[in-house]
């Protein structure tokens, strides 16, 4: 094994008690999401690892549904963010006022804004101009964020899930490289299938809808976090991740479709975002170490938001999930 010492510090009861934990939380969301199970998992997933995640699909798929249900049954205290242009950093982080005392002293007070909380949404995250967009570049990296000089330390646990809607792009403003690489893992949701759409259909419009409650709080999650990280991997796991990543890189690969057609590959975070969402995807699943399954599952919501495509005049190219599902094959 890569880290077996790990062993005695990962309790099979720890991993075990985790596991049923997360069962609860995931039968709590499914309360208030019907099926998506891929979507919700990788989104655990990212939280699990410490991470954040994008959330793309068309609207009415339920992804501000999910991230509130996943909220509540974390336990965690949420915000919301509508992302709009007129939206400013201040909207986000907070701002400054000027406090005048009963004596005539004048002081600042730093007011804090929406970022400071446990689970933040960030809604349509591509509304929003570059500069608001920056905002969170810090918070959702560092922990905490700068205003004036000062530091200001963020709740702990912190993440953040952002939605995007892939359709309307009037109005939007791309992601920056820089900030898609701050998402542990890109999250597509699709349209649900017959039986589960006829579900929404029956459930949704008879009666009120039902209450999602908390299965674990925020000290629990950060329990479950450290078990993530100490969870054994093998060597070969190890190896797989190791020869994905690099062998999507066209500087560094021996195939000859990536040094044709990609134009930039993932960075070493790529390779630790599919490492940690290993670990926890084998967790959720009542697993004590990760897999192959759990690397081939987690390569393109890893690796898809890392990675560019040149542009192919012939059109005949493999769409990037193809390719990186070919080359995560090719490593196993």
């Amino acid at each position: 094994m890569a880290d077996s010492s790990l062993n005695a510090e990962t309790p099979v009861a720890d991993a075990e008690a985790a596991a049923a934990a997360l069962a609860r939380v995931k039968a709590e969301i499914g309360r208030a999401v019907f099926g998506q199970e891929r979507v919700v998992e990788l989104s655990l997933c990212a939280v699990l690892a410490g991470g954040h995640a994008l959330l793309i699909g068309a609207p009415g798929l339920a992804k501000t549904r999910l991230v509130e249900a996943m909220g509540t049954a974390l336990g965690l205290a949420s915000q919301r963010i509508q992302f709009t242009p007129d939206l400013m950093p201040s909207d986000i982080l907070g701002s400054e006022v000027l406090d005048e005392s009963p004596s005539g002293e004048r002081s600042f007070r730093f007011i804090r804004g929406p970022v400071f909380t446990q689970l933040l949404m960030a809604d349509e995250i591509n509304r929003a101009s570059p500069r608001t967009q920056s905002a969170l570049l810090q918070a959702m990296q560092e922990r905490h964020v700068t205003v004036a000089g000062l530091r200001y330390d963020l709740p702990a646990p912190f993440h953040v899930l952002a939605t995007q809607n892939p359709i309307e792009q009037e109005g939007t403003y791309a992601l920056p490289e820089a900030q898609l690489d701050r998402f542990l893992l890109k999250v597509d949701v699709s349209y649900p299938d017959l039986d589960t759409e006829r579900r929404i259909l029956i459930e949704t419009t008879r009666g009120p809808e039902a209450a999602v409650r908390p299965a674990i709080d925020a000290a629990e999650l950060m329990k479950i976090q450290a078990l993530v990280r100490q969870m054994p991997v093998g060597e070969k796991i190890v190896a797989a991740i190791l020869a994905l990543v690099r062998e999507a890189r066209p500087e560094q690969t021996s195939d000859p479709r990536v040094k044709r057609l990609v134009d930039w590959g993932p960075s070493p975070r790529a390779g630790q975002a599919l490492m940690l969402a290993a670990r926890s995807r084998a967790l959720l699943r009542g697993r004590l170490a990760p897999s192959m399954e759990d690397v081939e599952a987690l390569a393109e919501p890893c690796l898809g938001h890392r990675m560019a495509m040149r542009y192919d005049p012939t059109g005949e190219a493999p769409r990037l999930s193809e390719l990186i599902n070919d080359l995560v094959r090719n490593a196993g």
